[in-house]
């Protein structure tokens, strides 16, 4: 979300000694990934060739604009710079032999914007982790074999449109195979492509990207799989409901007091909380230019209309962040000051919970801890929504993902922004374009099969074409995709492959783009939600 007219963004050494492999056996196991009986008797080591690109490609099969520069280096003589275009990610792939069932630990050094470092072909969860720092930072993930995987294919790339990143020192851990890898004709297709009008302008901004060092490290990642008997959180809510954001400043659209937010909304999201000059710490301030737009409105309106939406059975909850926004929770301390300040202004205005919308990263254990801290105060009736960016909970490497799966026990909702993003995989590995229902469809699929539950899911759309920057789709859109996800009908080409009638429902940036296009989403949208069984 942001706070603009025209673009609110609501938007992966090369040598490996001797002496490390029982502790590199040891570390595995410390994630949880312990090593097959074979694979403990296997020689653990760096399984890359020319992971430090001091022979330049050698090892490599490589896409784009790819070369190797003697500065910036990590280490050693030699990096790979790779530069993006238009309608390729530069990428670089190595196939490895590898055994099977064995858990495996991939790393690398990388600088430059949207780089990222994953493997193919695993047999079971592939992992992907990316950054976007301006300067050397590493990216770590782990990953298990399936039962029948002799071969992995490793990869590094960027993202279309954007400048030349680099990379150094890959590392593939663990015991080697006894096959001999043959590298994947289709080593590259699942790589994220734009469609034929993408352009630079579809990659992600700046300010959407968690750097890698934000992220839980593995071993402290939730499991995907979480818990799927989990009840959900007894908030008081419809089993259907539609979330729209209130503006707390003019921007261009239909100025409203919280009174007037159209009916149809069972979440009214308030953005946006502000940081203040204590870490993590939050306070919320009625917009004074606002209020005069308005015609005058205060503090005492702000509660009586909040109090008025409770009475009606609605949830009105404070969002902290947007595209300006700059919270930062990345330490006890700042978890502390963030769930502090956060139960205060809940006590102050009456506000049912917190949506976490942070789009300049995201450290998921700490704004968790956070986050299951203020709960704990609130109590049971306490309302979590987020609205991560489409890139955000593109893989559950993702510091965003890793949030929502470690608050799972408490979180109601997930509202990704299915705008401003490009084109993107769907869970079925296949490229779709934004602005479609099958990119809703398969995005929704991933976070599903992920391991949050279908009632913790929703979609995020704009309001109107105004309201972001690309992605908008009619309200007969969002109400097939939904049809799609619950029933199996009015699907596109991608069809889910199962039925998740509890899917939770359908969220706007917003109610005030709502109202400047003729209420379209709250009156279609609401009244389809309203009638899901």
């Amino acid at each position: 979300m942001a706070r603009t007219l025209q673009q609110p963004s609501h938007r992966r050494r090369n040598k490996f000694p001797a002496v490390l492999a029982t502790a590199t056996a040891l570390a595995l196991a410390g994630t949880g990934l312990a090593l097959s009986a074979g694979g403990a008797n296997a020689a653990v080591g760096n399984l890359v060739s020319n992971g430090g690109f001091d022979s330049g490609l050698s090892g490599w099969t490589c896409t784009g604009s790819t070369t190797t520069v003697s500065t910036p280096v990590h280490s050693g003589t030699g990096a790979l710079a790779a530069t993006p275009g238009a309608g390729d990610t530069a990428e670089c792939t190595q196939t490895v032999s590898v055994l099977p069932n064995t858990a495996y630990q991939l790393n690398g050094w990388v600088q430059g914007s949207y780089v990222y470092l994953g493997a193919r072909g695993t047999g079971g969860t592939d992992p992907s982790t990316w950054s976007a720092q301006s300067s050397w930072n590493q990216l770590n993930t782990t990953f298990t074999t399936g039962a029948n995987t002799t071969s992995v294919t490793l990869y590094v790339h960027g993202w279309y449109g954007q400048p030349t990143y680099y990379a150094d020192d890959i590392q593939l851990i663990g015991p080697g195979g006894t096959a001999t890898p043959t590298p994947s004709a289709s080593a590259t297709s699942a790589s994220p492509k734009p469609s034929a009008s993408a352009s630079a302008s579809a990659s992600p901004s700046q300010s959407a990207s968690p750097s890698a060092s934000s992220s839980p490290s593995p071993s402290n990642s939730p499991s995907p799989s979480g818990s799927a008997s989990t009840p959900p959180p007894n908030t008081g809510l419809p089993k259907h409901v539609l979330t729209g954001y209130w503006q707390n400043f003019d921007n261009g659209s239909t100025v409203q007091k919280l009174r007037d937010v159209q009916g149809a909304y069972d979440i009214i999201a308030v953005s946006f909380a502000d940081s203040t000059t204590t870490q993590g710490a939050i306070s919320f301030t009625l917009d004074p230019a606002l209020a005069t737009k308005l015609g005058g409105y205060t503090d005492a309106d702000f509660k009586a209309d909040i109090a008025a939406k409770h009475a009606a059975g609605k949830k009105v909850v404070l969002s902290i962040g947007g595209q300006n926004g700059a919270i930062s929770v990345g330490s006890s301390a700042a978890a502390t000051a963030f769930s502090d300040s956060a139960y205060k202004l809940i006590q102050q205005y009456g506000f049912d919970g917190i949506d976490v919308d942070l789009e300049n990263g995201v450290n998921a254990t700490y704004m968790a801890q956070a986050l299951h801290t203020l709960q704990a105060k609130v109590g049971s009736g306490f309302v979590l929504t987020m609205a991560p960016e489409t890139i955000g909970m593109y893989s559950t490497a993702g510091a965003y993902f890793q949030l929502a799966l470690a608050t799972k026990d408490i979180l109601t909702v997930v509202n990704t922004q299915f705008y401003n993003s490009g084109g993107m995989n769907g869970c079925d590995g296949k490229v779709y374009t934004q602005g479609t229902v099958d990119f809703i469809t398969a995005q929704v699929c991933t976070h599903i099969q992920g391991g949050l539950r279908p009632d913790q899911v929703g979609i995020g759309v704009p309001a109107s074409s105004k309201a972001a920057g690309g992605g908008y789709v009619n309200s007969t859109v969002v109400n097939n995709a939904l049809d799609c996800l619950a029933t199996g009908n009015h699907c596109g080409s991608f069809v889910p492959p199962a039925k998740w009638p509890t899917i939770r429902g359908a969220m706007t940036w917003s109610t005030n783009w709502d109202a400047n296009n003729g209420n379209d989403f709250s009156n279609n949208v609401g009244a389809f939600v309203r009638g899901m069984q």
